[in-house]
Formats: structure tokens, C-alpha cells, sequence
């Protein structure tokens, strides 16, 4: 998306201790002027004429005081003369501008943000609870101060300090807005993906297994999400991850049996082998002579030996075999 941010180039005589020094002149001048407007209104009898220069010059040195700005690191300045946008000051120093400019302040700083787990339905349908950390800055300042109203946004009540109220409601708009904008992404995230694959096999990616890729699409979705604002992303990552409590005893009840059942697998894989071992050995060292009958009493009984879950007790047959 284009756009309309330009950076104003600040020439000398906007340094702000060259000004600075200027307005210190002309307070002094304005000082002896009025010094001896005062004198001679003593003597001539014009104290009329002395009150009113002593307004003009002390609204003229007013009006330059408040040209007056000072940019710290990862800071800028929005100017607008009139409601005509004039450009933003990046560079960091103290500086001078016209005093009828609205000098707008604006952080370039990255800001953290950890939003609140919500609940959501993942591809098959399933509620659970997703959250994400974000790590934000403004990049466009034309956007950001133009094409969304962070005012109408926030909402700061304060009763004891009403300084830099702007600002707080500047700030607290952004992070209305970029924290709508992340749950509407981790919305859409989470609906396109699996909490797991336990009923779809075929699915390559879930919210547990995806990790970087998911972390990637979601960056990419608040990108196009929050660029409208000048905002970019630095970085975005899902750090919470669960069932809601609804269905989260019943899927734990699910993962169990799932990770009995492949135990189990595990289990019988085993003893087949061994059971086998064990023929093939007794086979080739000629220990003992079993027909088909006795081979399968003997895999029975290794089978149930191997695959119990309590050790076998062993009963000792006094008799015959048969």
C-alpha cells in the first residue's frame, strides 16, 4: 500500500540553541524596550501606549517559545500547518520550527503485547483456548496519525494527572486497536488448522506440531491486518495452547488411550519377536522337540508372560504335560 509519509528536511536555522539563543536576545531587548518605554511614560505620561507594547512584546516572545521542540531516540513529530500535513521529523536533537505548526508526538519504540487467551474452534470444530504474545512498532507515521482515529478508542480516566492526556489516549488507542486486530487473526488462524491430528491423519500441520509455520502465517496475517495503521510486526508467536475446559478432561481421557493403545502396539511388536526368538532358538539348538499343538501353548502362555501388566506367577505342573 502507498504512502503519503515524507520526512522533512530541517535546515540550519532550525537548530533550537541558535534559536535559543535569539529568544534570549530579544527578551532582553523586550525588557529594555519596556525599561524604557517605562521611563519615559514617567515623564510624558503615556502609560497607555506602555501597557499595550508590553503585551505585544510579551506575546511575541511567547508565540517563539513555542516553536520550541526536543526529539529523543526512536521518536518523530507529525507536523501540520493548518490541518495540511507538512512532513515528520525523525531526527533526534532540539530544534525550532514555525509556532504555528501542530507538533504531533509519536513513538517509533517496539511495544509487547500479551493477549488474553480466547476461546475458538479449531478446523474440526473443536473449542479451545489460544493466545499469542506480539511485538509491535509504528512504522508509517501518516498512517498512524491519519488513517485511523486511536481516539475514539480509548478511554483513560484520570483524576489526579491531566498532563500529556493526549498522549496516554494516543497510546491506550493503539493498543485497542492492534489487540482488536489479534484476536480477529488468531481467529482466523486457528479456524484453518487442527488443534491436533488425531481424527485427520492426513493433516501435515496442527496448532501443536506447526510451530514456526504457523507463527509465520499468523505474523503475516496481522501484517495485512495492522498495516492500514503503519503498525509492523516484529514478532508474533502463539503461547498458549489448550483445550477449553468443556471438552479438556474428555480429550485428556482421548490422549491416553491413545498413548495406551500405541504403548500396547509397542508392547506386542515385542513380544512377537521374542516369541519367535525363542522358537527359532530352541529349534536350532535341538533342546526340545514341540509339535504344532505345543507351540501354540507356548506362545500363549509367553504372550501373556510378556504382555501383562503385573508379573505372571508361574505354576508348576507336577503331572504330565498332557
Amino acid at each position: 500500500m502507498e504512502t503519503k509519509e515524507f520526512t522533512k528536511k530541517l535546515n540550519p536555522y532550525n537548530n533550537g540553541f541558535i534559536s535559543l539563543f535569539i529568544n534570549i536576545l530579544l527578551l532582553t531587548a523586550f525588557v529594555f524596550v519596556i525599561t524604557c518605554c517605562a521611563l519615559r511614560a514617567e515623564t510624558d505620561g503615556q502609560i497607555g501606549l506602555t501597557v499595550l507594547l508590553s503585551f505585544v512584546l510579551i506575546f511575541l516572545y511567547i508565540l517563539h517559545c513555542i516553536g520550541f521542540m526536543i526529539i529523543q531516540p526512536n521518536q518523530s513529530r507529525v507536523m501540520t500547518f493548518f490541518g495540511k500535513y507538512r512532513g515528520t521529523v525523525r531526527e533526534n536533537g532540539f530544534f525550532w520550527v514555525n509556532p504555528f505548526y501542530n507538533k504531533r508526538k509519536l513513538s517509533l519504540r517496539a511495544r509487547n503485547m500479551d493477549v488474553d487467551p480466547i476461546k475458538v474452534n479449531d478446523k474440526n470444530g473443536n473449542p479451545i483456548m489460544i493466545g499469542l504474545v506480539l511485538v509491535w512498532k509504528i512504522k508509517d507515521t501518516y498512517k498512524a496519525c491519519f488513517d485511523i482515529d486511536v481516539n475514539s478508542l480509548a478511554s483513560v480516566t484520570s483524576a489526579n494527572t491531566t498532563v500529556a492526556i493526549s498522549q496516554l489516549l494516543t497510546l491506550k488507542g493503539y493498543d485497542s486497536f492492534v489487540k482488536v486486530q489479534s484476536d480477529a487473526a488468531l481467529r482466523k488462524i486457528a479456524g484453518m488448522y487442527a488443534y491436533d491430528n488425531m481424527d485427520n491423519t492426513n493433516d501435515n500441520i496442527t496448532l501443536r506440531s506447526g510451530g514456526e509455520e504457523i507463527n509465520e502465517h499468523l505474523e503475516e496475517e496481522l501484517c495485512s491486518r495492522l498495516s492500514i495503521a503503519g503498525i509492523e510486526v516484529v514478532e508474533a508467536r502463539i503461547n498458549y495452547l489448550a483445550y477449553a475446559a468443556e471438552i479438556a478432561s474428555v480429550m485428556l481421557r482421548r490422549q491416553q488411550a491413545d498413548a495406551i493403545i500405541s504403548a500396547r502396539e509397542k508392547i506386542v511388536e515385542g513380544a512377537v519377536s521374542m516369541v519367535q526368538l525363542a522358537l527359532k532358538k530352541l529349534e536350532a539348538d535341538n533342546v526340545v522337540n514341540l509339535d504344532e499343538e505345543k507351540k501354540a501353548a507356548m506362545v500363549s502362555n509367553l504372550m501373556v508372560v510378556l504382555c501383562a501388566d503385573e508379573s505372571a506367577s508361574p505354576v508348576i505342573n507336577a503331572g504330565s504335560l498332557y
